[in-house]
């Protein structure tokens, strides 16, 4: 019988391969994207607490009308937008789904859509699977975007450009010149809409995150995607949100609905409540403590450390260690060193490798300090 992948430049990723292999070899694991600390006590308390209430069938398929009104009271608390919750924002099984069905609501069969790399792998494939071309462009060598290059691959083709900020895997966050050529980049070409992925939002330093959100011009014409596992360590919980004007929104929820219809009832009313609490303002000094302890454990390494502007992670160039791929190298670290994490060159549509690795360093003290004590050795 005759039958042909959609797919077929897809198979295991990197993410999986590294973690099998921390498990096989007993390694730390550094590589995927997830906490290993307990999440937080109150949230424990109320998921414990909401079990015994009646709360285990379906919810209304756009999400628990309490959940909907806090993540709305969040949006204009954060970026002073004010959105209609019933007709603009969506509850979603975590940011991957929400930007598959986003994807398959606004993209048709013939359209480009373009991806800033390195990126994240689930940008890609439901661009193919709507039978449209994905446009891969290289950012600059400080990962922020190369407007020239963005603007010449754009055309009347080019529905959507999907922009990640606070950015995975180089934890740069945008500037303000950056938003204003995205502004003038939607203006020039009115079919032109934007998928900002921003499930890093609250997880910024120094320089504070830029959200669409807070812009006349792109709020029109974007979907944002968030998400709650990153924002509360909650990974497991797959469970997410998108913004978008009713306009897209109305399609989003048509794909939506057919895909998961609504999202986990426990995990959405423990959500609604434990927001009456939680201060996100602080989760950027949390994690900026991790980031710091770590690169301050890394000095007399043999790593050169990359800024680190948001998210939980850290690149690390490695070219004084080994003349190896990047993928060879985190292979052997693994194997020899007892530390996993994910080359840079695989977030690459054309495999550039700049001899960088990415560590993940939401990991509780006690992870942190025996990695980089193995990495120190090195």
């Amino acid at each position: 019988m005759y039958f042909s992948s959609k797919l077929p430049n897809v198979g295991t990723t990197i993410f999986t391969t590294m973690s099998k292999m921390a498990q096989d070899y007993d390694a730390i694991n550094l590589s995927q994207g997830f906490p290993n600390f307990p999440i937080d006590p109150l949230l424990q308390e109320i998921v414990q607490k909401k079990t015994l209430e009646n709360v285990h069938q379906y919810v209304p398929m756009a999400g628990l009308p309490a959940l909907l009104d806090k993540v709305g009271e969040l949006i204009f608390n954060q970026y002073q937008r004010q959105i209609d919750a019933t007709t603009e924002l969506l509850i979603t099984a975590g940011a991957t789904q929400a930007i598959f069905t986003v994807v398959q609501a606004i993209v048709q069969k013939g359209e480009e859509v373009i991806i800033l790399d390195p990126s994240y792998d689930c940008y890609e494939s439901p661009i193919i699977l709507v039978g449209a071309k994905p446009i891969r462009i290289p950012l600059n060598e400080d990962f922020l975007p190369d407007w020239k290059k963005i603007r010449d691959a754009v055309s009347s083709k080019t529905r959507l450009i999907i922009t990640n900020n606070p950015h995975n895997p180089s934890g740069k966050v945008w500037h303000k010149e950056d938003f204003k050529e995205l502004e003038k980049l939607v203006n020039d070409f009115p079919n032109l809409m934007v998928l900002s992925d921003e499930v890093y939002e609250f997880i910024h330093f120094e320089n504070k995150h830029l959200s669409v959100n807070c812009s006349e011009i792109l709020k029109n014409r974007s979907i944002v995607v968030s998400s709650f596992g990153k924002t509360f360590h909650i990974t497991g919980w797959k469970v997410g949100y998108v913004v978008a004007p009713e306009l897209f929104m109305r399609e989003i929820k048509k794909v939506h609905q057919f895909l998961v219809f609504c999202v986990n009832s426990l995990a959405q009313a423990s959500l609604a409540e434990y927001m009456n609490y939680v201060d996100v303002s602080k989760l950027g000094k949390f994690y900026q403590n991790k980031r710091d302890d770590f690169r301050l454990k890394m000095k007399n390494s043999r790593f050169e450390l990359l800024p680190c502007e948001g998210s939980y992670f850290q690149l690390a160039k490695y070219a004084t260690i080994s003349n190896e791929n990047d993928v060879e190298f985190a292979k052997r670290l693994v194997i020899e060193n007892g530390v996993a994490t994910i080359p840079l060159s695989v977030f690459n549509a054309n495999g550039d490798d700049r001899k960088i690795l990415r560590f993940c360093f939401a990991k509780d003290d006690k992870t942190i300090q025996q990695a980089t004590e193995k990495l120190c050795k090195i």
